[in-house]
This record gives C-alpha cells, sequence and structure tokens, in this order.
C-alpha cells in the first residue's frame, strides 16, 4: 500500500476502486484518522448534473467507525435534501422521510434508497475534497489542490453532461483562475473533462456559513435547471 504522502498515489487512468483506496489514504494526511472519508454518489453513467460541494464533517453519519453503509455526502444532515426536495430533485415521500431525521436516526439501507433516487434522477454529488473533519473549519487551498488531480479523474469516469461547483474556492479550483460568485451569477464556464468541454456554473454555498446566501443559491439552481432542461421528475 503505498504511503498517504506517497507522490505516486495518483496515477493516469486510475479506476474507481483505486480512487477510493487513494482518498482512504489522504484522509490519514489530511482528515481526522478516526473519520472515515466520503466519496462521491449517485448516477455514475453520464449524469445530467453533477453537484461539487466542499469537503465533508464529522455530522455526516457515514464518515463514523463503525458504519457499514455507502460512504456519500450529507448523509445525517437535513439542509441540503431540504434545498434538494425545494428543486423537485427529490421525490416528495424519501424528502419527507429524510429531512427530519437526527444523524443517528440514518441508516446504511436508507442512504442506499436515498443515492438511488438520486441515481434514478441523473444526479451526482460529490466534494472537492473527501478529507472528513470533525467540523466544519476553512481548509486551504493548497489541501484542495492535493485533491483535484482525483476530482478530475472522478469526474472523467462519472462523464457528467452538466456541473455545479459551489463557493468561490470550489469554483476557482475546479477552473484554475479566480472565480467571484457574485460577479458571474448565471455564468457558466467550459471546463475539459477527459477531453469533452462540460459548461460548470459557479453558484453560492448554501449551508453553513453561506446560508445567508440561500435564496440567491436558489435561485440561480432554479434557472441553472431550467435552462438546462433538465427534468428531476
Amino acid at each position: 500500500m503505498q504511503q498517504p504522502n506517497s507522490p505516486e498515489l495518483f496515477r493516469p487512468g486510475i479506476t474507481f476502486d483505486e480512487l477510493i483506496a487513494a482518498y482512504d489514504q489522504l484522509q490519514l494526511r489530511f482528515g481526522d484518522p478516526a473519520l472515515h472519508a466520503v466519496y462521491g454518489g449517485g448516477c455514475r453513467q453520464s449524469p445530467a448534473i453533477c453537484f461539487v460541494f466542499m469537503n465533508p464533517t464529522g455530522r455526516n453519519r457515514t464518515s463514523q467507525p463503525g458504519w457499514e453503509g455507502i460512504h456519500v455526502p450529507w448523509i445525517g444532515t437535513g439542509r441540503i435534501w431540504r434545498i434538494f426536495a425545494s428543486l423537485g430533485l427529490l421525490p416528495e415521500e424519501v424528502a419527507a422521510r429524510v429531512i427530519p431525521l437526527k444523524p443517528d436516526d440514518w441508516t446504511p439501507e436508507l442512504a442506499e434508497e436515498l443515492y438511488s433516487c438520486l441515481s434514478d434522477r441523473g444526479i451526482y454529488v460529490t466534494n472537492l475534497g473527501k478529507c472528513t473533519l470533525p467540523d466544519a473549519r476553512p481548509i486551504p487551498d493548497r489541501v484542495y489542490r492535493e485533491y483535484l488531480p482525483f476530482l478530475r479523474r472522478e469526474l472523467e469516469l462519472v462523464q457528467p453532461k452538466r456541473i455545479v461547483a459551489f463557493g468561490n474556492q470550489v469554483s476557482s479550483l475546479l477552473l484554475g483562475r479566480p472565480v467571484s460568485v457574485s460577479r458571474c451569477r448565471g455564468l457558466s464556464f467550459p471546463l475539459e473533462v477527459g477531453g469533452s468541454v462540460v459548461p460548470l456554473w459557479p453558484v453560492y454555498y448554501p449551508v453553513g456559513n453561506g446560508s445567508m446566501n440561500l435564496p440567491k443559491a436558489m435561485e440561480d439552481l432554479k434557472k441553472i435547471l431550467t435552462e438546462a432542461g433538465f427534468v428531476a421528475s
């Protein structure tokens, strides 16, 4: 097994299983070693849209020791699923079940069901950084840059048709240029993904410290989904 700081951890052509193994090793380097890395989840075959967030925290139920299900974003929280439900990206029946749950109420079976629903709707959800930390402390660019080649390969494997990047930091790192969401609302930028050019929309981060921008994020997301012809039902 490669050491966590090995320069050979990433190589071109890495498979999904190898990506997961690499993320586990990077967790030891950049995350809390007592927590599990969290990967992407949902539709892995040309999803209609891919949402890229920042990084998971220990509030994610799947990051906790003893969890025996899939390790995917936002399990154990309700805010994102409330947003997804408002956008029509979740069946009402599933949304009504998951939104009120406390972190300890989540089960591997429910997490699997939720992400199967996302997959059926052509949605993929991931983070730029897979390093799980106990809290929502800021992560410097230098750490996220360690994850960039892995995320790029992840996107190559998934081949999304559209990408939404949440927040200035994630958008700037993915595009390789300074991005201010407030100055480019509603605009998409070309991102090369495995030889194809995919439109990427920077959007306000809608939770945590970005909650104040939730109305703007919702407005922009609705426009993106409408203009893209994305059908969520």
